[in-house]
């Protein structure tokens, strides 16, 4: 039995957002439905992104739905708000919120009262200064990033196609990717198989008329798989004749041209950005402790620190890995939110309950990395997998941690129906701007091309 009725506000909707919501919706089963215990999950979509999928999605291996999964579906017991907490005041127990009804309705925040407060607004790209980065950059954090990523490549090779400007056709087919890490290298990956696939419809456009180009300012790229994987994947990638550039930053794509530290210089219609996230801009919002690189400061027991009454656990709170050496935090990844998510849900319920509080600890069971169809690199306790075994290992493991049963089962048909039959290969850009060929027809300017996704 809990001590007395308490208002749980989760903030987010992501990994920690979901399965801590979802956690406490098992524990409370009891006190939920005696009114004991309101649970209320705010966050800006009404899906959570199973965001390893991204990378197959663009390529067009899983339909964009199945990458996601309907919050409202999943916490039937939950109180789901579709908006933003654009400020707190945890002294009042009082979270100010944006939604499309204030949106409409022009009279400001709501705000919603709380007992418990859980911060997981997860992270956004991180951006640096670059000229040109903000009017011709695309990110590979979203499903939308992903899907419109796909519509973008597919609709270059039809300009490289069409056009007899030899400078366009170049600037088409030339495709720069920053970052080195997990999206980078998943999504060059996935995408560069992919195009070289649709290359088979293509009359005029061959895979060796693409340039597909991997900026990373470090020494290596991959790092999560361990060295001797990092060169695996290294030689794999120019192997396929992917230029990667270790060492070396993206110093300006202004005018469509990408122009690097070691001073190469592409025209290119492609720059999509992975080098790293950065804590939701929320959290510098409020006064809780942070670290210097911005992300709260928590205990063990996923409390923030010197705060009562507040959790967090995900990208944006550095939680004390106490597996490793003192002061040590956990990696911002998506094995680690999951497993704290658990512990967090389960102590707020401690909380409630005047029960002791766990500490969160958990050793890395390896790592995974798809290289596009049949092909990947895993490190699994200690054991080195390359090839078609580490690609297998990767679909097993990621169909094994996405949620639910239903998701699980869709995802699964869907690979084995790809190995079936062909893959489909088509831009659907419009979808991007469904009014613009409307407004054509009732007369209007539309600001976009009805057919085009840039």
């Amino acid at each position: 039995m809990v001590k007395e009725r308490a208002r749980i506000l989760v903030v987010g909707g992501g990994y920690v957002g979901m399965y801590t919501a979802l956690r406490l919706q098992r524990k409370l089963g009891r006190e939920l439905r005696r009114g004991e215990v309101e649970i209320t999950v705010v966050t800006p979509d009404p899906y959570m992104t199973y965001q390893p999928f991204l990378p197959e999605a663009a390529a067009g291996s899983i339909s964009p739905r199945h990458v996601v999964v309907p919050l409202r579906r999943v916490l039937v017991h939950c109180r789901v708000l579709v908006g933003e907490v654009t400020a707190l005041d945890h002294g009042k127990r009082t979270a100010h919120l944006t939604t499309l009804a204030t949106q409409e309705e022009g009279t400001g925040p709501d705000q919603i009262e709380y007992d418990e407060l859980v911060l997981a607004p997860g992270s956004v790209a991180r951006t640096l200064p670059v000229p040109g980065l903000a009017d011709h950059g695309i990110g590979f954090k979203t499903v939308e990033e992903a899907i419109g990523l796909r519509n973008h490549v597919i609709e270059q090779m039809d300009i490289a196609s069409s056009t007899r400007d030899l400078d366009v056709r170049d600037a088409a087919l030339t495709f720069v990717f920053v970052g080195g890490g997990y999206a980078g290298v998943e999504a060059l990956a996935e995408l560069e198989d992919m195009a070289r696939y649709a290359s088979r419809s293509y009359h005029n456009v061959e895979p060796d008329d693409m340039k597909w180009i991997l900026v990373e300012a470090s020494d290596r790229i991959l790092p999560e798989v361990g060295e001797e994987l990092g060169r695996y994947t290294l030689t794999e990638l120019r192997r396929r004749n992917i230029d990667v550039r270790l060492t070396t930053r993206l110093e300006s794509c202004a005018d469509r041209i990408a122009v690097l530290s070691d001073g190469a210089r592409f025209p290119t219609r492609t720059v999509v950005w992975t080098a790293g996230v950065r804590p939701h801009p929320l959290i510098a919002a409020t006064d809780f402790p942070r670290t210097d690189r911005g992300r709260l400061k928590c205990t063990a027991r996923l409390t923030i620190e010197g705060v009562t009454h507040a959790w967090a656990a995900g990208d944006a709170a550095a939680v004390p890995d106490v597996t490793a050496e003192p002061g040590t935090v956990t990696a911002p990844n998506a094995q680690h939110a999951l497993r704290q998510a658990r512990v967090l849900g389960d102590n707020i319920v401690h909380a409630l309950r005047g029960e002791e509080l766990q500490t969160y600890a958990h050793t890395s069971v390896g790592a995974v990395a798809s290289l596009g169809l049949h092909k990947g690199v895993a490190q699994i306790r200690g054991r080195r997998l390359k090839g078609y075994p580490a690609w297998f290992m990767h679909r097993a493991y990621h169909l094994s941690r996405v949620p639910t049963f239903n998701r699980k089962a869709r995802v699964l048909a869907e690979w084995t129906l790809s190995g079936l039959f062909k893959r489909e290969i088509v831009s659907l850009g419009s979808l991007e701007h469904p009014r613009a060929e409307f407004e054509r027809a009732a007369g209007g300017k539309p600001s976009t091309d009805p057919k085009g996704s840039s």
